[in-house]
């Protein structure tokens, strides 16, 4: 029986989507739409999950990021076949050479589908019939993309140049004549001029021997090199961690460079379904609904005689007054004002805040780990006080401090406490005293959220000053990851 195994690329940083889109926290993790409750990460999975022999997925994600990944995923009911982790990013090629090797150790007859974790797609049933036919012309030993029809000159974007026009709704499918790289806009004016041309979608259906196959043939040192790094791999809990030092001589390659213009087999398929990769501020406006002044509101905000804007409050009250075509983003630590045009600018702004010290730029207040989150509420040189929330069933690791106390009120829940092998339980309004030095730990045995407010105090507060003796994640035990 024929196996469809989807691979969900799920790197990237989504910069251009700061400040509520973060490294350690980015866009395909987020719930940006308003009328959706689900991650772009688990929307893209359950767009896929009605589909004739659809296999669970392989995911490839950043290190960092895995905790993530596995949570959302168990959040929807689903188990991966795999998580992969990249070491480092190397773009599309390499990371699509790590899923088709993997793929192909359970199946050499199997058909990929490639997704990326970030797009948002309106119609799912125009999406899911172009997957047939997709699927109709991979079984022929094609490589098949989808090609975006464009509606207006973006620039965000690459572009596929096909032998025919495949506005012509008697045209199925196309050669693939070229790849263009993200134009600028007055070359981006003349593209959509023409009905050859249409967006890269960065989605691809084919056979798994056929992609390996090609690779070899077109990029002989990515599947090398993935090779190795996979044959090198260990499990790490329920992730698969490759070799570094293998997978880092892979060549920083998408996979349209490394085989689709190449290739004389690739095909593109045109598809209008509402696609977009949210790819900037300006790109969420256009996707939401708006009111009758073309304004997109969420959260706490008010406004007052403003005309085409993006206003979101994640936090605290936002008002605004007699606005236009602006982009105001609020979250706890960090306020975006923009013009709605300009928005595409964000990454290198993100790139400016990292190289003057401000890790905003990374981080948000509310850090996630693999036992839930912990919220930086207030903070000076020598104490800080903190929101954690604690999963049901999760535990911390077994660690100390060498330069910090700490407190622990419970306000929600309950909390087992291990204290220098003192272990005891604390309810509501109970607290507790964590000596400098002391081995503890903190565990959540009811079946609610656990939510406590740790006061910090000592000369050094870092993230690093953890010492691990027992970690049931698998973390270095020297750092926080």
């Amino acid at each position: 029986m024929l196996k469809i195994i989807p691979i969900i690329l799920c790197g990237g940083s989504g910069n251009r989507l700061w400040p509520l889109s973060r490294r350690s926290y980015p866009k395909q993790f987020l719930s940006l739409l308003s009328d959706h409750d689900k991650s772009l990460l688990q929307q893209t999975q359950e767009r896929i999950s009605n589909i004739k022999n659809i296999e669970s997925p392989i995911i490839i994600c950043n290190e960092d990021h895995r905790f993530l990944v596995a949570e959302q995923m168990r959040e929807i009911g689903v188990s991966p076949k795999s998580i992969i982790l990249e070491p480092e990013g190397k773009n599309t090629g390499p990371a699509i050479a790590l899923g088709a090797l993997k793929a192909f150790e359970e199946d050499e007859n199997s058909v990929l589908l490639i997704l990326s974790a970030d797009h948002i797609i309106k119609d799912v049933s125009i999406f899911t019939t172009a997957l047939e036919k997709g699927f109709k012309y991979a079984l022929q030993d094609n490589l098949v993309t989808f090609g975006i029809v464009p509606n207006y000159a973006e620039t965000g974007y690459g572009y596929i140049e096909s032998e025919d026009n495949l506005n012509n709704k008697d045209i199925e499918v196309s050669k693939i004549k070229k790849f263009i790289e993200k134009p600028k806009r007055e070359v981006a004016e003349k593209l959509i001029k023409s009905n050859r041309y249409t967006w890269n979608s960065g989605m691809f259906i084919f056979k798994t021997s056929l992609i390996l196959e090609e690779l070899g043939k077109y990029s002989p040192l990515i599947i090398k090199q993935c090779k190795e790094a996979i044959d090198n791999s260990s499990m790490d809990l329920d992730f698969l961690r490759i070799d570094a030092k293998k997978f880092s001589k892979c060549p920083n390659t998408p996979i349209d460079v490394a085989v689709m213009e190449k290739t004389t087999n690739g095909l593109v398929i045109s598809l209008d379904a509402g696609w977009s990769d949210i790819g900037s501020w300006k790109s969420l406006w256009e996707k939401e609904k708006k009111n009758s002044q073309g304004n997109v509101i969420q959260g706490k905000t008010i406004d007052f005689n403003s005309q085409n804007c993006y206003l979101r409050s994640e936090n605290r009250l936002l008002v605004t007054l007699g606005l236009k075509n602006t982009i105001v983003v609020e979250t706890a630590d960090a306020i975006l004002i923009a013009n709605k045009n300009n928005s595409d600018y964000l990454k290198s702004i993100v790139s400016e805040l990292d190289s003057k010290g401000y890790k905003e730029g990374l981080l948000h207040k509310k850090i996630y780990r693999p036992w839930g989150s912990y919220l930086s509420l207030v903070e000076d040189k020598r104490w800080q006080v903190k929101r954690i929330e604690v999963t049901p069933g999760s535990s911390l690791s077994l660690q100390m401090h060498h330069h910090r106390a700490e407190h622990w009120t419970v306000v929600e829940g309950t909390a087992k406490v291990e204290i220098d092998n003192n272990i005891f339980i604390l309810s509501e309004n109970q607290s507790t005293f964590i000596p400098l030095g002391a081995k503890h730990r903190l565990s959540n045995p009811g079946k609610i959220n656990l939510t406590l407010i740790e006061v910090q105090s000592g000369d050094y507060l870092g993230e690093d000053d953890i010492i691990r003796f027992k970690d049931e994640y698998g973390r270095n035990p020297l750092n926080n990851k």
